[in-house]
């Protein structure tokens, strides 16, 4: 019984696992089809986020029904609610790389980012897809050192937001306000896209050690002092 229990709770952890790919995939190839004004690919985003989806509702109702069947406790209550969580952040994920693609449709057979934003974009995408396979591989390994290391790389994410809102900004924008809104919006979307990948790892940290990554990092930094002194 017990093992079949732990099985369960292991299908969960790989139900995470395929969503963290697959929302990853997603992000990668609504850049590509906001970028190139491709349509197909947009539309193929669009509908993938359906399986992400069901993904997300098999395992909540898997978790729940863990939760009454078994009455976790200890380190194995906080597998399921932290999954619970998890499944929650690649879900809003998911959205996300959609809204990417949704406007890609929206502005076909035009682009939505300016000639001269298309750089800035591509790496904000190619960005998010590498957090998110970290986190994937967070999952995987519950590698507390890398789980930390992502709040760090998303500090690159937040320089490339604040380098497209300085651009558009500038007096020399000559795009106008609805492309202006269309490329504020897709930097919001990577933005939080990088977030919610950070959440899952932070998430992952407190699955491991039962501790919050900012207690951690903070016990870290006192450490790094005491040492200093």
């Amino acid at each position: 019984m017990r093992d079949a229990y732990h099985e369960e709770l292991d299908s969960i952890g790989d139900g995470l696992v395929e969503m963290a790919r697959l929302v990853g995939s997603a992000i990668g190839r609504a850049t590509t089809a906001i970028l190139d004004a491709d349509l197909k690919l947009a539309e193929a985003v669009i509908a993938g986020d359906a399986k992400v989806d069901d993904l997300q509702r098999d395992l909540e109702a898997r978790a729940i029904a863990l939760l009454a069947r078994q009455q976790p406790v200890a380190t194995d209550l906080r597998i399921v609610v932290t999954s619970l969580r998890m499944s929650a952040d690649l879900e809003r994920s998911g959205d996300l790389a959609q809204h990417v693609a949704k406007l890609a449709r929206l502005r076909f057979p035009e682009t939505a980012v300016p000639r001269d934003l298309h750089s800035t974009v591509l790496e904000m995408g190619q960005l998010a897809q590498r957090l998110m396979a970290k986190a994937g591989e967070v999952l995987i390994t519950k590698d507390v050192d890398l789980a930390l290391q992502l709040e760090q790389d998303d500090d690159a994410m937040d320089l490339l937001h604040r380098a497209l809102f300085q651009h558009l900004m500038d007096d020399r924008w000559q795009h106008g306000i609805e492309t202006a809104v269309d490329v504020t919006l897709l930097g919001r979307y990577y933005e939080r896209f990088a977030d919610h990948a950070v959440s899952v790892a932070k998430r992952v940290v407190y699955l491991v050690t039962g501790e919050h990554a900012d207690e951690l990092g903070h016990s870290a930094a006192q450490g790094d002092a005491a040492e200093a002194q």
